[in-house]
């Protein structure tokens, strides 16, 4: 594949919220859109398959129960995809990786340029600070269907990679009894609408430091996103993630 300079974009979810600003955000860009309504007068479709044929590449902010059959038809169709979604299964991850042979896959918990240099930091805090104890605090509003958020789990990842431990080894999600050595452990909020505040703090007997992260508009998102899409199109094959759409 070679470089699009102004690729074709549709978008999946393009009814929800973040989806919503995404429209708003590729502007002329925009071709079409999934739903699970169509709107013929709006180009949205059912159908991923159709969608991903007028496109050069689809931001996908849809439902975690959608993406096996996007994975299959973006890939299908050659289309690049962008995916935001979070709370994967196993197969639904499978199904991302299996895409990846044979399309531009580039794959984030969240859109945020700053969110993506602190996952970067949170690695070397891990890296550096193996001993302290480490705890993500994440807040969101009322509506969110997951916990821990996508991105908590991502800096817990970014924690754990920087120690050399596996995560699912020491992710602590139930905060109840006494706390393990090693363990990364995870509270979660939900109330208002709250767009998303993300906390991690290492702490020891006789120190702490927190690294913070506050989204004040969902749109820095959107804009994150489409950044991400205009450098995803035309890549070769491969999965790839936030921070290398942050190199060009």
């Amino acid at each position: 594949m070679t470089q699009i300079s102004a690729p074709r974009i549709g978008i999946a979810g393009i009814t929800g919220r973040l989806g919503t600003l995404c429209a708003e955000e590729a502007g002329d860009a925009l071709v079409g859109g999934l739903s699970r309504t169509a709107d013929a007068q709006r180009n949205i479709t059912t159908d991923p398959a159709t969608l991903a044929k007028s496109c050069d590449v689809v931001i996908d902010v849809s439902h975690a129960s959608s993406v096996p059959a996007h994975a299959a038809a973006f890939a299908q169709a050659g289309c690049a995809w962008v995916l935001g979604t979070t709370g994967l299964d196993q197969g639904a991850q499978d199904a991302v990786n299996a895409a990846a042979q044979h399309i531009p896959v580039l794959q984030a918990a969240n859109f945020s340029p700053a969110l993506t240099l602190f996952l970067e930091l949170a690695r070397q805090l891990g890296a550096g600070l193996p001993d302290y104890d480490a705890e993500i605090l994440e807040v969101h509003h009322r509506q969110k269907l997951d916990a821990p958020s996508g991105t908590a789990l991502a800096i817990g990842r970014a924690v754990a990679e920087g120690r050399g431990v596996n995560f699912e080894d020491v992710a602590r999600t139930d905060q109840n009894g006494r706390r393990p050595d090693g363990a990364i452990g995870f509270a979660s909020l939900r109330g208002g609408q709250i767009v998303g505040e993300h906390d991690l703090v290492l702490m020891a007997a006789d120190e702490q430091i927190t690294l913070s992260h506050r989204a004040l508009d969902r749109r820095v998102f959107a804009r994150g996103a489409l950044l991400a899409a205009r450098w995803l199109a035309g890549r070769p094959a491969g999965l790839y993630t936030m921070a290398d759409a942050l190199k060009r």
